[in-house]
């Protein structure tokens, strides 16, 4: 064991049922090359934002914390040509040795080989797909989240230190599968004790083949995040008790991440459907009023309560595949068309998406975008998009609508932006986010368009943004 890791231990010894945080591969005395080093070979400061799609505050936070965030280790290899052990920050295989602690049965490996140890629950793997470590601070609708499409993947850590106290059921399911590739809680999983529930959480992510790991200081974890961005992960959970952490960690560094990734081919139905179930209510119907209006909505990863919503505003909706041209969702003959919202890099996304959605505008239909759809909306309008440091998780986002000064407090789930500088003449910025600032909405009237990034239709969360649906539907009567 390292100094450095005795050191952490001294200061993070184990309270209760948590684990320390084993740091022992973050060994800064045996790298031959510094962070200004590094900035230096690329250029300098705007060499370096530009090669590497970064700010001068991420600069800022490399040089202060000595290292460099593991999505960019890739392009620092092809860029400069050196090796993995010469990036600050990188793990130095041979200090991966750190025995299990003990009642340890799983363990979080983060790609610069920092440690979290915990109980494995849900399924037995010896390494989940390396994934990005996200954190949602969402006090309920674990299982909506879970199911969320938009996750995949991710890891995903629960800032809420109580889940799986509901259980699990059929009706909280936003898509048929898992998308995120694993969870992060805080405490242990207790016995479901609710009247919907149908099954313990943990026995439910068996039956999918999902691994979580608990005991966590998952403070510990939201705050690296929040200093260092989101780095990439894997859970280990081996049946047999044992782990390779080298391997684990270099299968971490080695995944090159979200952006410039495609996944909601990965994730969208694969023929198009017809929906009509409306939203959830006492006793348990799902219910909708006579249909008005016919509205396509294209599949990047739709959540059922979006499909429900639409249908609760009167819309008889058609599920096209992501994939669909503007040929493909004009055929149906619709008053509107709906973009839904999706996991990964929309720019990636863009290259099949954004020619329908131009096609779609052109023909003159009513469009609406719910987050990767907005972005999807933003791109075909002609702006840009962004990687966020952090991304907008959880239940309690609050948004500002710029016409009315009104403040929603939204559902949100995304780690890419629209680049509001970037949006062209005659599309206006409609709403900002109030905890940074982003772009959270836009509108080109004259095209008769608007979208928002975050999510009316919750599940999980407020509905302050369900009249959006109905604004979506006034533009179709119209």
């Amino acid at each position: 064991m390292t100094s450095r890791n005795r050191e952490a231990r001294k200061i993070m010894p184990k309270v209760g049922n948590y684990f320390p945080i084993a740091s022992g591969c973050l060994i800064l005395a045996r790298m031959t090359t510094s962070v200004d080093d590094i900035i230096e070979r690329l250029g300098g400061a705007d060499g370096a934002a530009r090669r590497l799609g970064v700010g001068t505050e991420a600069l800022r936070k490399w040089r202060q914390s000595r290292s460099i965030p593991a999505r960019h280790w890739p392009a620092l290899i092809e860029s400069l040509g050196i090796t993995l052990e010469d990036i600050p920050g990188a793990p130095a295989r041979t200090a991966l040795t750190e025995a299990p602690p003990e009642g340890a049965t799983a363990v979080l490996a983060l790609s610069d080989g920092t440690l979290f140890w915990g109980r494995g629950f849900g399924a037995s793997t010896q390494g989940t797909q390396p994934a990005e470590i996200c954190f949602s601070t969402g006090l309920t609708g674990y299982q909506e989240t879970l199911t969320d499409p938009s996750f995949a993947g991710q890891i995903i850590t629960f800032t809420f230190p109580h889940i799986g106290n509901v259980g699990a059921n059929k009706y909280d399911m936003e898509a048929a599968t898992i998308a995120a590739r694993g969870l992060v809680v805080k405490e242990d999983i207790t016995a479901a004790s609710n009247w919907r529930a149908e099954t313990s959480l943990d026995a439910w992510l068996q039956h999918r083949g999902i691994t979580g790991i608990s005991g966590v200081d998952t403070r510990a974890l939201t705050l690296r995040i929040r200093d260092l961005g989101a780095p990439h992960g894997i859970i280990s959970f081996p049946a047999d008790g044992h782990f390779d952490i080298a391997a684990l960690v270099e299968a971490a560094a080695a995944w090159p991440g979200l952006e410039g990734l495609d996944l909601a081919k990965d994730v969208s139905c694969t023929q198009s459907y017809e929906w009509s179930e409306g939203t959830w209510s006492w006793p348990g119907a799902f219910s909708a009023p006579t249909p008005k209006h016919h509205v396509v909505a294209v599949d990047y990863g739709a959540k059922r309560n979006i499909l429900r919503s639409l249908a609760n505003a009167g819309c008889r909706v058609t599920v096209v595949p992501a994939t669909a041209s503007a040929e493909d969702i004009l055929r149906h003959n619709p008053d509107g068309v709906f973009l839904s919202n999706g996991p990964g890099d929309p720019a990636a996304t863009a290259a099949y998406a954004v020619p329908a959605i131009r096609g779609v505008l052109e023909a003159g239909k009513p469009v609406f975008g719910i987050c990767l759809g907005h972005q999807l909306l933003s791109l075909a309008l002609g702006a840009k998009t962004y990687k966020l440091d952090l991304g907008h998780r959880g239940a309690n986002q609050p948004v500002k609508e710029l016409a009315t000064g009104r403040v929603e407090i939204t559902s949100q789930n995304h780690g890419f932006a629209v680049d509001a500088s970037s949006l062209p003449a005659g599309v206006e910025v409609t709403h900002v986010s109030l905890f940074d600032g982003s772009n959270e909405g836009i509108a080109a009237p004259s095209k008769r368009c608007f979208s928002v990034q975050y999510h009316p239709e919750a599940s999980p969360g407020p509905s302050d943004s369900h009249h959006l649906f109905h604004r979506f539907v006034d533009m179709l009567g119209s």
